[in-house]
């Protein structure tokens, strides 16, 4: 599409909240709009998958999106949530790349995708756009990092926690009794992305529910006192003693 995506107004709110275009004119995120090409991803389908050549970096314009992984092993291993107005696939920028995970709609997605020699033209013609690229990247690289402090360091308790607090941030919409997690997650997920087994975060999940921290159905779950998770998640003192496993 020559003349790139429709503007609607959730595609604008997308691009304005990116920090890919940060201190970018209005001309300038214009220019990037065109060169990009848009994506239109079904339900359940692959933008792309683990294994296949790193041929787009693409910003999220509408829906969500599963960043997965399969270990050597074949267990599945969901790393990320992705949503509006974020940046993936950025492995793009090296040169003769593999995805080492796949990108699969959580629901319906729009995606605008840029590939290697297209980014790189645009870098050049604006340093800032660089910058902004090279500082997600930063930022993504610091996130791993602390990730991996978390699981060297941290009781599985405070891991799950900080995880369904993240969640939270990303995909919370508030409710009459407190917060819902707006995105299919399963106690499975919940388990591969903080590195623990299935039984462990179901006896810890079990536990909050009893305390009335938390309500948890099939692929749903409610967060009825978030200070609670915080508490946990920062190692404060609680109002009252906790009763779910600290291991």
């Amino acid at each position: 599409m020559a003349d790139g995506p429709s503007l609607t107004a959730a595609i604008a709110d997308s691009v304005q909240q990116s920090p890919l275009f940060r201190e970018l004119s209005a001309a300038q995120i214009g220019e990037m709009l065109r060169a990009g090409r848009p994506r239109k991803v079904a339900r359940d389908a692959f933008l792309f998958q683990q294994g296949e050549p790193a041929a787009a970096l693409y910003l999220l314009l509408t829906g969500r999106m599963r960043i997965q992984q399969v270990t050597p092993e074949g267990q599945q291993v969901l790393l990320r949530v992705i949503t509006p107005g974020e940046m993936f696939g950025g492995i793009t920028l090296l040169k003769e790349a593999l995805f080492p995970a796949s990108a699969r709609a959580v629901e319906e997605c729009t995606a605008l995708g840029w590939d290697l020699d297209t980014m790189i033209q645009l870098m050049e013609q604006h340093p800032r756009l660089a910058l902004n690229a090279l500082g997600l990247l930063a930022a993504r690289l610091e996130t791993l990092q602390e990730r991996y402090r978390e699981l060297a360091t941290e009781r599985v308790e405070r891991r799950v926690a900080r995880t369904l607090l993240r969640l939270t941030r990303q995909t919370g919409r508030r409710v009459a009794e407190g917060v819902l997690i707006d995105f299919p997650l399963s106690r499975e997920d919940l388990a591969e992305m903080t590195g623990a087994t299935l039984y462990t975060v179901s006896r810890i999940l079990s536990g909050w529910e009893r305390q009335g921290l938390i309500e948890s159905g099939r692929q749903r779950i409610l967060i009825r006192r978030p200070h609670g998770l915080v508490s946990i998640a920062e190692d404060l003192p609680t109002d009252r003693p906790l009763k779910g496993p600290g291991q």
